[in-house]
């Protein structure tokens, strides 16, 4: 018996919203930020928990944006950046350590006045940042092929891990002494150990291709690598470096994030999507949506503090330059 036209419109939308994926057991969008004036590209954040404060690397705009999530608004746009990509703040000190990919610099921020305090030179295509808060050191990858660490406190770059080609995302066991780091011009991941200063694994990424993000599941020792070519979501055990299994992800993944809390993963993709997955055990996992974004919107950053996570929009055509907050259900 044919189906009623209106009833088979209803099944299509019940598909079209299954597909998608934006149900309540994902993120619930609850505000957005205009940028205004922010041109380009948008690349990653850094967040000032107590302060709440989000502050974004506008790459393509030369500034680095600094949000009040409290007020809801952008209270400053601070220039004198170039190709910002990576920006980690530092509470101790009250600091902002911002990568610079053109200048091949790493600068140093007042958190208050925003006023440049120092700028560590030689690091050309200088990209990713982290603080690893334990030992109060700044890791950021540059160049073709390494990590410099630096002191948090005096902004002193201490020694650097080479690497076989430059890094892209890279995560610190927090409950060891390792770092791994995606390195797609090698095809690898490649795992150094922070005490020594030295890569100690490689582990061949094989057919897939193009391995940006990255994200630590600590206790479970997992490690989840976004590909882009295919579009993939690669679990590797980081005892061993063997690959579990891999799953189908949106086009275009920049970033990834695990929610310990939820035991699910986050992956904003330029393709206009975040994919969200359910973690049922350290060896079973499934995309249980994909959340409609914005094409180009391919940087995120999840806070387990805040129960939040903010995905950047860049400005293309009609679309407007902003920053999408979401709660983490």
């Amino acid at each position: 018996m044919k189906l009623p036209l209106i009833l088979l419109v209803y099944l299509s939308v019940l598909r079209a919203g299954a597909q998608t994926g934006q149900t309540a057991s994902s993120l619930e969008l609850v505000q957005t930020i205009p940028l205004p004036g922010v041109a380009g590209r948008i690349d990653h954040f850094g967040l000032d928990v107590k302060g709440q404060r989000l502050f974004v690397a506008a790459l393509g705009n030369d500034t680095l944006e600094v949000l009040d999530l409290k007020a809801g608004k952008r209270i400053r746009s601070v220039p004198g950046c170039s190709e910002p990509q990576g920006v980690v703040y530092v509470p101790g000190n009250n600091r902002i350590f911002v990568a610079n990919g053109r200048a091949g610099t790493v600068s140093v921020l007042d958190a208050t006045s925003f006023k440049r305090l120092k700028s560590l030179g030689g690091m050309e295509d200088a990209d990713d940042v982290r603080y690893d808060a334990r030992a109060g050191l700044v890791y950021a990858a540059y160049d073709n092929g390494a990590l410099a660490v630096i002191r948090a406190g005096t902004a002193e770059r201490l020694a650097d891990i080479q690497l076989d080609a430059h890094p892209e995302a890279f995560e610190l066991e927090k409950h060891g002494g390792r770092v791994f780091i995606n390195v797609p011009n090698a095809r690898e991941i490649e795992v150094a150990d922070r005490q020594r200063g030295k890569v100690i694994a490689k582990w061949p990424m094989l057919e897939l291709r193009a391995n940006f993000p990255m994200a630590l599941d600590d206790p479970d020792h997992r490690l989840f690598v976004g590909c882009r070519q295919p579009a993939r979501l690669v679990v590797l055990d980081t005892a061993t470096g063997k690959r579990l299994t891999d799953l189908p992800l949106s086009g275009d993944c920049d970033d990834l994030f695990y929610d310990a809390t939820r035991r699910k993963i986050y992956a904003s993709c330029g393709e206009g999507f975040v994919d969200v997955f359910s973690q049922a055990g350290a060896n079973h996992y499934q995309r249980m949506a994909r959340v409609p974004t914005a094409r180009g919107a391919r940087t995120s950053l999840y806070s387990p503090e805040l129960n939040e996570y903010f995905v950047a929009v860049p400005r293309r055509w009609d679309q407007k330059a902003e920053v999408r907050i979401y709660k983490t259900l």
